[in-house]
């Protein structure tokens, strides 16, 4: 990867940890890396915990100073009104968080959100000074056909057409094959830098070099402590946003530590 982008290992909890449960896990985390002497300029880290975690997140991380980052796992296209269950990007900024998580294939299989919808999200995640992390990657059906490349990029391009260059720098693109999350099945590193690379050159194309290559683009899918080096060692891989490993605190603990050496080394 470039040493222009600061890679990022970003956990997606799901539904899953109430708010004790989320303060202990990041106490955790926080004791390992710092046992660890984690360096955390060269490596970003960050959680995304459940709506009615974030708060628990938010108090522990400025009481002790942490440096672990935060998000949320969906936001409402809408500032505020009679939207029964929505929470705005105003909230969740409020609540000091770095970045949300748009577009997951989980949101867009059970909801469902739409294209356009997803764009709304978006553009409500920059306009509240927060980063969204849009998440792309094709079904097993668009594999078998040969046009998962075509279909991953498509999605991209469906959000980042209607961006200002200043907008899309800002963008955090996770490539997650649909076929690979929570099944144990993992992109080869290959597989995934050929997607990070696909998506990378239509960006350059779109919106040139300088863009092109401050946009992180991580990979997500069955990541773990086992295949982690091998993934950031991809040139366009640039972190990752991990599911089941990132409810075990050692395992996360462990992929950040493999990440930072595999990084440093380079450098």
């Amino acid at each position: 990867m470039s040493s222009a982008r600061i890679p990022l290992v970003a956990g997606n909890w799901k539904m899953n940890f109430d708010h004790l449960e989320a303060t202990y896990f990041v106490q955790k985390l926080a004791w390992l890396l710092r046992d660890a002497h984690f360096d955390y300029k060269q490596v970003e880290v960050a959680l995304m915990p459940t709506f009615t975690s974030i708060r628990s997140v938010q108090v522990l991380v400025e009481a002790d100073k942490l440096r672990i980052n935060y998000g949320a796992q969906s936001v409402s296209v809408t500032n505020q009104g009679a939207f029964t269950g929505d929470v705005s990007a105003d909230m969740l900024a409020h609540l000091g968080c770095t970045y949300v998580i748009v577009g997951h294939s989980e949101r867009r299989k059970y909801h469902p959100e739409d294209d356009a919808n997803i764009v709304d999200q978006v553009r409500a995640v920059l306009t509240a000074g927060m980063q969204p992390i849009l998440c792309v990657g094709e079904s097993m059906e668009e594999r078998r056909k040969g046009i998962q490349l075509d279909f991953a990029v498509g999605q991209v391009h469906d959000v980042t057409r209607d961006l200002s260059d200043e907008e899309a720098e800002k963008l955090i693109i996770a490539y997650e094959p649909v076929w690979a999350i929570g099944t144990g099945l993992v992109a080869t590193p290959d597989t995934a830098q050929e997607a990070a690379n696909a998506v990378r050159s239509d960006l350059r194309q779109t919106f040139g070099a300088k863009v092109a290559d401050k946009v992180r683009i991580l990979y997500g899918g069955s990541v773990s402590s086992k295949n982690a080096v091998e993934l950031i060692g991809q040139p366009d891989v640039d972190g990752f946003l991990i599911g089941g490993a990132s409810l075990k605190v050692d395992e996360l603990a462990k992929i950040c530590r493999l990440t930072l050496k595999t990084v440093t080394s380079r450098r």
